[in-house]
């Protein structure tokens, strides 16, 4: 399964690294499309490949961290 999703990082988040946390943890392969960050938030366009199982676990993980998602594409 191959999806792209927009995410919004809050502020409090600036200092962890997040994107490279998903792609060690989960067994998934990341592309970054586009990004932008700042000291006070930042938001980044991923395409995310994997079993879709897997980009539902990421996609909890975002979520507990406080990280909004918006699905913007998704292929089987």
């Amino acid at each position: 399964m191959q999806t792209s999703i927009g995410l919004t990082f809050p502020g409090h988040l600036k200092d962890e690294s997040i994107i490279c946390y998903i792609c060690k943890r989960f067994e998934v392969d990341v592309n970054i499309i586009e990004a932008s960050f700042s000291m006070s938030s930042g938001w980044a366009i991923l395409g995310i490949v994997g079993k879709e199982d897997e980009i539902e676990r990421v996609f909890r993980f975002l979520t507990s961290k406080g990280v909004k998602i918006n699905k913007v594409g998704e292929e089987k």
